[in-house]
């Protein structure tokens, strides 16, 4: 049996910067790989109270729907509010949401944030309509203050 020396072993060296590289590359594959998912089941449902007796239906509980119809240029031909015909014209829309809402709209509402309103268009409806609508259904101005009516607003699919 030979007795090896211990002048004439070679020292055996792990090369670390290739380990490195490749454990960076990998994180580098990850983060460009990761996707953020948004988390579901948050559906922020309002359940009546537990002591609550009286089955009133309060006329916020659902949205008001505002129906704009297109002509085949994408004009705005027509417009209902809850089913109530207003025309064309947007000062009478806004007089019709004041009318519904009332004082308790705005930031003071509560805590359901107070009326919604469901815009249903056509699909060829033009953008200038609908931004139209939205400024006379959210506030108007007066004087040097602002009155806020609706703040939430949700859009139904667009019929074609």
């Amino acid at each position: 049996m030979k007795i090896r020396n211990k002048e004439e072993a070679t020292k055996t060296e792990l090369s670390m910067t290739s380990m490195i590289d490749v454990v960076f590359l990998l994180l580098i594959f990850f983060i460009l790989t990761f996707k953020i998912v948004e988390l579901e089941g948050d559906f922020g449902i309002k359940m009546p109270l537990a002591g609550s007796s009286a089955s009133t239906a309060d006329d916020f509980d659902l949205p008001i729907k505002l129906r704009m119809e297109a002509d085949a240029e994408g004009n705005l031909r027509a417009m209902k509010l809850n089913e109530t015909q207003l025309g064309t014209d947007f000062e009478q829309l806004r007089a019709m949401v004041t009318a519904q809402v009332g004082n308790q709209a705005g930031p003071d509402a509560g805590d359901d944030g107070g009326p919604e309103i469901e815009i249903d268009t056509d699909f060829n409806l033009r953008y200038e309509y609908v931004i139209e609508a939205i400024t006379h259904v959210s506030g108007r101005k007066e004087g040097d203050q602002i009155v806020k009516l609706i703040e939430k607003i949700k859009f139904a699919a667009p019929r074609r």
